[in-house]
């Protein structure tokens, strides 16, 4: 963990960075997912910097912990959080979506730090259902995370999944609902309701916890407990296109790229944003 001494403080001010650096990979590549990452990075940075203990350092280890975004088109994000880690340099984003870069629009193993291929939806949890379980049998001491989108749901994978995890008291394995009530064509409720998320993963026998999903306290205290016996599943509740004030709540930005123009607004809220937080006269 290589951030384990930051406070807060320093934590606000790496997703403000991180969602800055999200921009900058999406609009020079010309195509990602803009409202998905600005909506996870949070997690990310609570994640990475404060509870997975894994790293560059370690990635080797069989004691490492594990982390699967199961929501894989939303991998700029991970991107950037996996280069400030010091997985791989910053500046090779800049090929990102471009011929021959292991840089591609979903995680793949081929870029250094990244667990598992994902991107077919569904897929994430019960691949974790499976790392937590070996664990388990192992008597091994590491957890597992996985990142699901709220719109994801709707594949049976996830609630199969859930069920064995319950069944198999798999209380190394956390997942985390990056819960924006939007997909890509619309409301999660009205394009297939999965309400109340809750009760249905609390009926499926894992201990639930909601909290602001962009609250760094709230993310970090939620993220480092586990309950005794059974899966923990994480409602962070978020907004989709966190941070820029014309992308939030607004679905087309579920893959929508910036224009010249509106890349230019982006960075100059998000540095408005930076210098409110640092305490500086813009």
């Amino acid at each position: 963990m290589t951030g384990s001494q930051l406070s807060n403080h320093d934590l606000q001010v790496k997703s403000l960075e991180y969602r800055r650096d999200i921009l900058r990979c999406i609009y020079g590549a010309g195509a990602g997912h803009t409202g998905g990452s600005l909506s996870c990075v949070d997690i990310l940075n609570v994640l990475y910097n404060r509870v997975l203990n894994v790293g560059p350092a370690n990635w080797d280890d069989p004691n490492r912990d594990r982390y699967v975004q199961s929501k894989g088109h939303s991998v700029e994000a991970l991107y950037v959080v996996l280069a400030d880690q010091g997985f791989f340099p910053a500046e090779q984003l800049s090929t990102l979506c471009h011929g021959g870069s292991p840089f591609v629009g979903h995680p793949t193993r081929k870029v250094p730090g990244i667990e598992m291929n994902t991107g077919a939806l569904g897929h994430g949890l019960p691949i974790s259902v499976g790392m937590a379980l070996a664990a388990k049998l192992d008597h091994a001491p590491y957890r597992v995370f996985t990142l699901l989108g709220d719109g994801e749901l709707a594949e049976g994978s996830n609630w199969e999944g859930a069920m064995c995890a319950a069944h198999y008291e798999l209380e190394n394995l956390t997942a985390i609902i990056d819960c924006n009530t939007l997909q890509i064509t619309g409301r999660t409720r009205e394009v297939c309701s999965n309400e109340p998320l809750d009760e249905k993963f609390a009926a499926f026998g894992w201990k639930v916890i909601e909290v602001d999903g962009h609250s760094i306290e709230a993310l970090s205290q939620a993220l480092i407990s586990r309950a005794s016996g059974q899966p923990t599943c994480v409602i962070a509740h978020t907004i989709k296109g966190r941070g820029i004030s014309f992308m939030e709540h607004v679905v087309s930005w579920h893959h929508g790229v910036p224009s010249e123009a509106e890349y230019g607004q982006a960075l100059e809220e998000l540095e408005a944003q930076l210098c409110e937080l640092k305490g500086v006269a813009t």
